[in-house]
This record gives structure tokens, C-alpha cells and sequence, in this order.
């Protein structure tokens, strides 16, 4: 049997770094990895109406499934296939990913129609739920003990910066066709594979002998996106339709099915023992509602870009940049301050930041883009700074004082908890929105989301100050 306790000194301990490798190297060509898989959670978003448009009669709500498939495959299969990696080896099962990862975005690129780029989705989201995990687990098993919580913040950060250059990233891009947002992955997937296979010594945690929870996967699949078909759909069906009422009760009966193997399997998806630990259940709550609110901010901005200031998806990429270039900039000037400010608190100011760029949004923002310097800017760059204090400061408080042999496991939990967010955020966003049709009901609506996505970071920010970060006695 496993170990089940996270927070126990491992009664195995495992082996120490290689040598022989160069941990910069190896950084660099992990966090490359965590970059693509982050990436394109995000870069969808500008193609939004180019993606419509080439495939007629597709409703946003419809669309939404492209970011949404993946999100939701990816959140569910991190867990499993670190746990799958820490037992096979966690370099064999990283180079799978990376392999999957690159032929599914050439699938989606080629994809005939939105249902096919839905289904490549969901392949190019389990290509990507095996690159994370292992990509940290690799990356801890190969620095010395002192360095590592270093490494894992510019892991994170890298992450970060993905998540919010997604759009910019992404308008360049669609600028040509929407197809080469995927197809790009294929020449930096062939590297990454070339280069881990060279460079990443092989690591895995001997104490993992039995196979995840595969059940326990497909149900957490399937709830999350009943629910999110639930509140994408709402609006149209009618929230007391019984098409609504049903998709709501089959999410509540699956995630509580979810939830009672996870209590019962003996190598559930989420160890129960992790959330037993205050501040690790602290941090995945923030991440949700953290993710919730980033998830919908970034899509709100680039409809909003488009859809009212009828701007191209160029200007809309180049116009989000200022937000994303704060992201690395406020990572590095955490990384101090987390020596003098506890965790919680930076993370929650982070969050506060964020929310207050929102409002600032909302309260200045007028029908034209004309005065976009004035009137979106300060509030953009205030969320910015907010993701560069949160993101990656919440991201490495959940692992920090996990037993190295749960580091593969307390990342993708972690992660997980990102994608769900990321899932409701953008069901929620669309349930807000939904079709509006002149501009006075489109600000209204688009009015509704920013304070819905304020409020969301209000509660994220409470959520953080949970983080309390413990002494531990392992490394």
C-alpha cells in the first residue's frame, strides 16, 4: 500500500538529484513544456469569431467548447497521469504527452469542422495533462534540495506568463488563419521532445505500486461538464427548464459519486488526506475562484475589443499585452517580497489588485476604442500586477511543503483546481453575455461580467489568507 498521508516523512526517500545534468537546462526545457501546455488554455480566446465564422451557424456557446474540452479533460487527467507517471517513469510518460500533445494540434489544425476541433481538443488536453505534472516532478527530482523552491517559482511564472500571453500570442497568429494557433505547436514540440530526451534525467517515486482511479476520472469529467453545459446552455433553455434543472442534478449525482470514491479507493484521483491540510485546501479553493475570475476577465476583454470596439484580432492581441508583460516583471518582485510578507498575504493583495483593475475597467470604459489609453489601460495593467503577486505565489505555496514524493501529485491537484475555474469562468461569462444585440444591452451585459468577476476576486483574495504556510521537516 501507498503512503497516503501527504504531510508524512517518507518512509522511502528518494533518490538524490542526478548528476551530471545542468539544472538550467533542464529548467528551461520543462518550463518550455509547461509553457505550450499553459499556452493553450488561453490563445484561443482571440479566435473566438474567426473560429464562428469559418464554421457557420456556430453560436458562441457552441465555440465555447473549444476552450472548454480542454479545459475540462485537462483538469480531470492531471491527477491520474502524474500518479501513472510517478509509477511507469515520469520522462516516459512525459515524452508521451509531448508526442500526443504535438500530433493533436496538428489535428486541430486540419480539423473539417467544430465538432472534430472539439474532439482534437480533448486528445490535445491529455497530451497536456501528462506534460504537467511531469514536467515539475522531473524538474524537482533533478535540483538540489535548496534550489528547488527558486526553480519551481520560475516554473510557475513561465505558467503564468503563458496563461496571460495566450491572446497576444494568439492575434498575431490568427492574423494568418486560426489554424496556425495550433499548428505553431508541431516545430516546438518536435524540439522539446529532442531536447527533453538529450537533457531530462528520468525520475519516478518507487512507493507507487497501484494504478489511479480511472473511474473516479471519468466522473469528475463528466460532472464538470454537465455543469458547465448546465450554465452555458442556461440562458437559452431557460434556468427553470427541465433540460437546465437535469444538466445541474446529473453534476451534483456524478461529483458526489466522485467525491465518495475518493473517500473509498484506495489510490483515489485527490488523496482526502491532501485537503485535510488547511493551507493546501486553502490554496486549491483560491486557485478555483482566482481561476474563475482570470479565465473570464481575459475572454471579456478580447469580445469586448472585438465585438463592440469591432477592432481586428491583431489590435485586440497588442492591446491585451500590457497586462501579460506586467506577469514577469511583479513575479520577480514577489519572489522578494515573499521573504518579508507571508504568502497569503501577497497572493491576497494580488487578487484585491485584480479586482480593483476590474472595477476601474467598468466604471471608465465607453462604446469606442478611441480612448482605450484612458479608459481600459489602468485597470488592464492593475489585473496584470494582480496575476504576477497571485498566480505564481499561490501555485508554489501548494507544493512548497508537500514530501517531494507528492510533488508530481500536489502540482496536479493544484493545476486542476486552475482548469476547473478556468472552466466555470468561461460558462459563466458566456451565461452572462449571451447574444446581445445593440450596445446599450451589450454594456449592461458586459457590466454584469465585470462585477461578477470582481466580486469572484473579492472572494478569491479571502480564500488566500488560508494559506498558511507550515514548517516542514522534510524536503
Amino acid at each position: 500500500m501507498t503512503n497516503r498521508n501527504p504531510i508524512a516523512p517518507a518512509a522511502v526517500r528518494a533518490a538524490p538529484p542526478s548528476t551530471g545534468h545542468n539544472p538550467r537546462s533542464i529548467l528551461a526545457i520543462l518550463s518550455l513544456a509547461g509553457f505550450m501546455a499553459n499556452l493553450d488554455v488561453f490563445i484561443v480566446n482571440v479566435a473566438f469569431d474567426d473560429i464562428a465564422a469559418d464554421f457557420h451557424g456556430s453560436s458562441i456557446s457552441d465555440v465555447s467548447w473549444v476552450l472548454n474540452a480542454y479545459a475540462i479533460v485537462f483538469a480531470a487527467l492531471l491527477v491520474p497521469f502524474g500518479r501513472l507517471a510517478d509509477k511507469v517513469g515520469r520522462k516516459r510518460m512525459f515524452l508521451l504527452g509531448m508526442g500526443l500533445f504535438t500530433l493533436a494540434s496538428v489535428a486541430c489544425g486540419v480539423a473539417p469542422g467544430l465538432w472534430w476541433l472539439v474532439v482534437f481538443r480533448v486528445l490535445q488536453a491529455a497530451g497536456a495533462a501528462a506534460l504537467t505534472p511531469t514536467s515539475l516532478g522531473l524538474l524537482l527530482a533533478a535540483v538540489p534540495a535548496p534550489k528547488r523552491l527558486h526553480y519551481v517559482r520560475i516554473w510557475s511564472a513561465v505558467a503564468a506568463v503563458a496563461a496571460a500571453a495566450g491572446p497576444v500570442l494568439g492575434g498575431l497568429l490568427v492574423t494568418a488563419s486560426w489554424r496556425w494557433v495550433f499548428l505553431v505547436n508541431l516545430p516546438i514540440g518536435v524540439f522539446g521532445i529532442i531536447a527533453a530526451r538529450r537533457k531530462v534525467p528520468d525520475s519516478r517515486d518507487a512507493n507507487v505500486v497501484n494504478m489511479p482511479d480511472i473511474v473516479g476520472s471519468v466522473l469528475l469529467t463528466a460532472g464538470v461538464a454537465s455543469l458547465a453545459l448546465a450554465i452555458v446552455k442556461g440562458g437559452d433553455w431557460g434556468w427553470s427548464d427541465g433540460k437546465t434543472i437535469g444538466g445541474f442534478l446529473v453534476a451534483a449525482l456524478l461529483l458526489a459519486a466522485f467525491a465518495w470514491r475518493t473517500e473509498h479507493h484506495p489510490v483515489p484521483v485527490v488523496e482526502p488526506d491532501l485537503y485535510r491540510v488547511r493551507s493546501f485546501a486553502a490554496a486549491n479553493f483560491a486557485m478555483v475562484t482566482f481561476g474563475l475570475g482570470m479565465s473570464a476577465y481575459l475572454l471579456i476583454t478580447v469580445l469586448w475589443m472585438q465585438n463592440v470596439w469591432h477592432w481586428s484580432v491583431i489590435t485586440t492581441g497588442f492591446a491585451i499585452a500590457p497586462a501579460p508583460a506586467m506577469v514577469p516583471v511583479v513575479t520577480v518582485l514577489a519572489q522578494r517580497l515573499v521573504h518579508k510578507i507571508p504568502a497569503s498575504v501577497l497572493s491576497a493583495m494580488g487578487c484585491v489588485l485584480f479586482a480593483a483593475g476590474t472595477i476601474l475597467t467598468l466604471s471608465r470604459i465607453g462604446a469606442h476604442g478611441s480612448h482605450y489609453a484612458s479608459e481600459l489601460l489602468p485597470g488592464h495593467l492593475l489585473v496584470g500586477i494582480g496575476i504576477g503577486f497571485t498566480l505564481p505565489t499561490v501555485l508554489a505555496s501548494a507544493t512548497h511543503d508537500l514530501p517531494q514524493q507528492r510533488a508530481s501529485t500536489g502540482s496536479a491537484v493544484i493545476n486542476m483546481a486552475r482548469q476547473i475555474g478556468f472552466v466555470l469562468g468561461v460558462s459563466v461569462l458566456v451565461a452572462i453575455l449571451g447574444t446581445p444585440t445593440n450596445y446599450p444591452a451589450a454594456h449592461t451585459a458586459f457590466v454584469h461580467g465585470w462585477w461578477t468577476i470582481a466580486a469572484v476576486e473579492l472572494a478569491a483574495a479571502m480564500a488566500c489568507l488560508g494559506i498558511v504556510k507550515r514548517r516542514s521537516t522534510t524536503s
